[in-house]
């Protein structure tokens, strides 16, 4: 049977309105080939110039969702297709709205016991002494609802927390997060279908994993095999599946996460849809494990669902 049969017709959701837009096109063209490879009767479709209710009209049958970001990874997307009777890849409509919210993912991993950086939200009225003095320098402030590092400061000094409190409080109209700074090595777990792909190690230039480094830079290094010993692998692998699960994540993602300067390991946050970019760790986890960028598209495609579906699944 051909997958064009097994799947109907797709739209490949990309683009978008949110700041991740530039990287969500580069994604979206990259599944997009990938799928119509594979002999997928796929096809573009940019929520930013076209209304969602075109999807049935013109009879799409589900939806590989390559937006990032607001509007595509934040629940509002998941809940409209939904309404639309579409299955969609990803999380669902509170697995997605949650885990794009850093803050009450961190709440949420805290009262259920798992380690994530102390933090609190910053407000107009905060003395930033005290902010400083609560935390310890040095601190991350970030907006709590932006992905791709988009508007993150590290903040080594007192005098530096108003600019970058404006910048994520104000630039990115959202709020203002900030956390304490974990000192050490960063490791990303990719999930798929309920299970953890091989651990990359992350390691950018001067410890600055940003926009830049992220999706344009040749100088990051990506470690897959990521060095640590299995067993030592196995546990964090366990503890970001744990952390997903929490959240009322599932399908398929990304979960960060850093380890001090004891080896202690620190949640930082949930990706519900990630880059599937050439620089985008997914696809290469996916790599490691012996899967190629296409048949992770397919296999990402084939685990769309409606709620009712997921629920079903999870019984």
């Amino acid at each position: 049977m051909s997958a064009r049969r097994d799947f109907g017709k797709v739209a490949v959701l990309m683009g978008g309105r949110s700041a991740e837009r530039e990287i969500s096109l580069m994604s979206g063209a990259g599944v997009l080939q990938a799928l119509r490879k594979k002999g997928v009767d796929a096809h573009a479709f940019d929520p930013a110039d076209r209304d969602l209710v075109e999807l049935r009209r013109e009879g799409f049958a589900r939806c590989f969702i390559a937006l990032h970001g607001r509007g595509g990874e934040d629940g509002t997307l998941q809940g409209a297709l939904e309404v639309l009777g579409l299955p969609y890849t990803g999380s669902g409509v509170l697995g997605s709205a949650i885990a794009m919210d850093k803050w009450r993912s961190k709440m949420i991993w805290t009262a259920g016991g798992l380690p994530t950086p102390r933090f609190r939200i910053l407000t107009d009225d905060d003395n930033w002494e005290s902010v400083a003095r609560e935390l310890g320098l040095p601190l991350i402030v970030k907006p709590a609802n932006e992905g791709s590092t988009l508007g993150l400061t590290r903040v080594t000094e007192v005098g530096q927390l108003p600019v970058a409190y404006t910048l994520a409080a104000r630039t990115y109209h959202d709020t203002a997060l900030a956390e304490r700074f974990v000192d050490g090595p960063e490791y990303t777990a990719s999930v798929l279908d309920d299970a953890t792909l091989p651990l990359i190690r992350i390691e950018a230039p001067q410890g600055n994993y940003d926009y830049q480094n992220k999706y344009f830079s040749d100088d990051t290094r990506y470690l897959c095999p990521c060095g640590l010993p299995a067993p030592r692998e196995e546990a964090l692998q366990s503890l970001a599946l744990q952390a997903f699960r929490l959240l009322g994540c599932s399908g398929w993602g990304r979960v960060d996460l850093m380890l001090d300067a004891k080896g202690d390991p620190w949640l930082l946050e949930v990706n519900t849809a990630p880059g599937m970019t050439g620089h985008s760790l997914v696809p290469m986890a996916a790599r490691a494990a012996g899967m190629s960028y296409e048949d992770l598209c397919v296999k990402i495609l084939a685990g769309a669902a409606v709620e009712d579906e997921r629920q079903r699944r999870v019984g």
